[in-house]
């Protein structure tokens, strides 16, 4: 009786052991399996993660590293800017561009009074007196430069350059009243003074 007992007790103490032993294993492998898929991601479309961050509006899974909030790209905005400034300074420096233009013009046309000269001092004139007329429109174009002040300045001394150079080939050629000669119509005739009269002869 005592030999079975004791046979008994050592058949449980073994199936204990087994047991333990098998809950041991069982837990080994799912931290292996927790360690090998540490960066697996659940693609399913029913996958908790997605229906997180889709806020329950699809079953669309993001791509990893997918963010739902924009970023401004700066690159293009840099470059609007860049060009715009370009743009606004072309037109400031338009006047003065043309400045040799004319310079070459005044020399080719020369001082003679004929239907070619009298026609180039006119265009001259006109261009710079229109701008003028024009500026405001201008300066409204020129709002979205950061330096809108400093171009409108050079603007405006470009076309009042070219006005004054059209005004000196008018004087050059004689065109402008600036001569003594221009004004002896309205000259007084001068009054006499005194009488002298001849001696007489012997």
């Amino acid at each position: 009786g005592r030999a079975g007992a004791m046979a008994t007790a050592g058949s449980g103490g073994g199936g204990g052991g087994g047991g333990g032993g098998g809950a041991a294993g069982a837990a080994a492998s799912l931290s292996n399996r927790a360690r090998r898929h540490k960066w697996a991601l659940e693609l399913a479309p029913g996958g908790g993660r997605s229906r997180e961050r889709q806020g329950g509006q699809g079953e669309v899974v993001y791509p990893v590293g997918y963010s739902d909030r924009q970023l401004p790209d700066t690159s293009v905005q840099e470059t609007d800017r860049i060009l715009v400034e370009k743009r606004c300074w072309d037109v400031a420096l338009g006047p003065l561009k043309q400045v040799p233009m004319n310079l070459f013009i005044m020399y080719m046309a020369g001082n003679t009074i004929s239907i070619f000269p009298i026609m180039m001092v006119c265009m001259m004139a006109w261009r710079p007196l229109q701008a003028l007329l024009a500026i405001s429109g201008t300066f409204k174009l020129l709002e979205s430069s950061s330096q809108q002040w400093l171009q409108g300045l050079v603007y405006l001394i470009g076309n009042l350059l070219g006005l004054a150079l059209a005004i000196y080939k008018c004087q050059a050629m004689g065109l402008l009243p600036t001569h003594t000669s221009d004004w002896l119509a309205f000259v007084e005739t001068p009054q006499r003074v005194e009488y002298a009269g001849g001696g007489l002869l012997l």
